[in-house]
């Protein structure tokens, strides 16, 4: 039986590329490819906790960055995970040179816009990785 794609969001909180990064993630694991994706929490790796440890160290894992920090995918490393693909906003925000997110604790409408073009990427890996188990 397939296992879900585990795509790991950055935490970024006050923060609008952290917001984008989390809201495309949700957006993919609840609506474009549930029970292909799943998510957990960037904190419990962050705190060590064993059972997301255990649950990355055995995942196809994506990780999604909102800043140059890169705190999801070296927590997801530091964890024992394999990152199958690496997302950054900030590569994202290079290919859209007219969306510029303004606000931190909502989405705003460039917030929004990239957050769907992000999230129709992620999906699309998820579907590649998806094909590739066995």
């Amino acid at each position: 039986m397939k296992k879900p794609v585990l795509v790991i969001p950055c935490s970024g909180i006050g923060k609008s590329f952290g917001s984008i990064s989390r809201d495309a993630v949700f957006r993919v694991c609840d609506e474009l490819r549930p029970g292909k994706a799943d998510t957990l929490c960037l904190s419990l790796l962050v705190l060590g906790d064993e059972e997301a440890r255990r649950k990355v160290a055995g995942s196809t894992c994506i990780a999604v960055d909102g800043c140059t920090l890169e705190c999801s995918g070296n927590n997801v490393e530091r964890s024992g995970g394999k990152i199958a693909a690496h997302f950054r906003v900030m590569d994202l925000l290079r290919q859209n040179r007219g969306l510029r997110p303004r606000t931190v604790t909502t989405l705003d409408e460039d917030g929004e816009k990239l957050s769907k073009i992000l999230s129709e990427k992620i999906a699309a890996k998820v579907d590649e990785l998806w094909e590739t188990q066995p």
